[in-house]
């Protein structure tokens, strides 16, 4: 694949139609892992290596994909800004090119209050359930403040993209945008103004670069840290919500959009 290579000069369509073909692999992949997952924590008798054998490997796919996301992204930022191989309901939902991550701790405290309710009269008991039910309160704690490290990062981002953005009307852009009209209106434009609107545009792809770059190590550092605060056993229950999570609402996006009818957003065909 050309993505795989990033000296391989590519256009907007190739990007676009390249990474959806990799992102439909590795879902796929996603998929699998999941059922390893589910399969491990149903098996009692798993030693604590195996599991945490299984929750390298996903942290692994999770990396290769940002990896070869960062890859396209030099070939086309902005596809990775609007991505056609997401649904519209996914990407009503995304946040700087993918998942928001502080959305990492509010799955946490939704699966772990579900496993609370489900195990209610062995938690009464005081029996041990291993799963996200029983955290431990120093392990509360530290979910607690890795949210709101996360949060704080988000706005941190949020203000350097706020600021990318008001690039769009500096000094350069508005200069230019006014010559290319007069060219325009003059029939003089040609490829000097081409080669100008690409160099200035070009500066500005570059800050979306470092910025979707920012959003994505934050996303993979959000997951990591999420993983050392919980045991291997719970760190399978979170990794199967995650799973859960992205493919069950990736499915449904697509339905949605399938459904809407061929006049629809034909982007992903």
């Amino acid at each position: 694949m050309n993505g795989d290579d990033p000296s391989v000069p590519m256009n907007g369509l190739q990007v676009n139609q390249s990474f959806h073909d990799f992102f439909e692999f590795w879902i796929s992949d996603q998929k699998r892992l999941l059922e390893e997952l589910v399969s491990a924590s149903k098996n009692p008798t798993l030693d604590t290596a195996s599991r945490r054998r299984i929750l390298d490997r996903v942290i692994r796919h999770y990396e290769e994909y940002y990896n070869v996301k960062s890859r396209f992204a030099r070939h086309n930022i902005t596809a990775m800004f609007n991505p056609s191989w997401l649904s519209d309901l996914e990407n009503a939902f995304t946040w700087i090119g993918g998942w928001r991550p502080s959305m990492a701790c509010q799955l946490l405290y939704s699966k772990s209050g579900q496993q609370f309710e489900a195990r209610l009269v062995e938690v009464i008991r005081g029996l041990k359930t291993g799963d996200l039910a029983d955290l431990m309160p120093e392990q509360i704690e530290e979910v607690n403040a890795l949210q709101m490290e996360t949060v704080k990062a988000e706005r941190r981002i949020n203000e350097k993209l706020a600021k990318q953005q008001e690039k769009l009307a500096d000094g350069k852009m508005v200069e230019l945008t006014n010559l290319v009209s007069e060219a325009i209106r003059n029939g003089e434009a040609g490829p000097v103004e081409s080669g100008r609107v690409e160099g200035v545009i070009g500066e500005k792809k570059e800050g979306l670069v470092e910025i979707l770059k920012m959003a994505d190590d934050l996303r993979m550092e959000t997951l990591k840290k999420m993983m050392e605060i919980l045991s291997e056993t719970q760190g399978i229950y979170f990794l199967i919500a995650a799973a859960e999570l992205l493919i069950r609402v990736h499915e449904w996006g697509s339905h949605l959009d399938s459904a809407a009818g061929d006049g629809g957003d034909n982007r992903r065909s």
